[in-house]
């Protein structure tokens, strides 16, 4: 198949896929007045799910797409970065960017916001909730594909790479702010500087085990993040 139009179908595939996970999972928890940290949890457990379903069904092998080849690297302040790199970097940028001012510029973007803030003023000037978290799950479901063809350009791909990456993108929220999308950004790049500094220090063996330790960190001792607003 084309390399670009699996790009496509990725995209609307992941989009349709979290659509269908909050009409089937997150909606029914939300009935039941579920907390965020069930939520959450049901998070991890769908993730667990569908990395036991791939293992059956694709097995435990090492696949790879091998769309861009390996190119030379460049040198930038002792460090070597290979243009997919670059490609990957300033991809997150523009992604950045673009949900940034969707969120403060645009009408939907702004519902977004006011849900999150309060759903039941929301829900009073007429905004609906649901309609709200369809379009929440349809553009973040969107995102996560594309994040994920990105990381398959640059990685092997396994069956359970999922649960470290979804671990090391809470940490990353945790650490700028969860109700921060800047914040966010900022802890993915804190984490990713402490992890690669790290291991001058530590065997490399231990890298991952850098985001647990931060994690930990700031739950304890600023759990709002460095950006979030601490809640009283």
């Amino acid at each position: 198949m084309n390399f670009w139009l699996s790009v496509i179908l990725t995209i609307i595939s992941a989009s349709l896929f979290g659509l269908l996970m909050n009409a089937t999972v997150y909606k029914q928890l939300r009935k039941r007045k579920a907390s965020a940290v069930i939520l959450l949890i049901a998070s991890f457990a769908l993730l667990i799910l569908f990395e036991s379903l791939i293992l059956l069904l694709f097995g435990a092998d090492v696949k790879t797409i091998g769309f861009i080849k390996i190119a030379k690297g460049l040198e930038f302040l002792g460090a070597i970065i290979t243009p997919l790199q670059i490609i990957i970097i300033a991809s997150s940028f523009i992604l950045f960017g673009l949900l940034f001012l969707f969120i403060k510029r645009t009408k939907l973007g702004k519902a977004m916001r006011a849900v999150s803030d309060n759903k039941d003023v929301a829900e009073i000037v007429g905004i609906s909730s649901e309609k709200i978290y369809n379009w929440s799950f349809i553009i973040g479901s969107a995102i996560a594909g594309i994040a994920a063809i990105l990381i398959g350009l640059e990685q092997n791909l396994e069956p359970t790479m999922g649960t470290n990456l979804m671990i090391k993108g809470f940490t990353a929220s945790v650490i700028g702010g969860i109700d921060s999308v800047p914040g966010a950004i900022l802890g993915a790049f804190l984490l990713g500087f402490a992890e690669n500094f790290g291991i001058w220090f530590l065997p490399s063996g231990y890298k991952d085990a850098i985001a647990f330790i931060i994690l930990f960190i700031f739950l304890l001792f600023r759990p709002q993040g460095i950006l979030g607003v601490k809640k009283k």
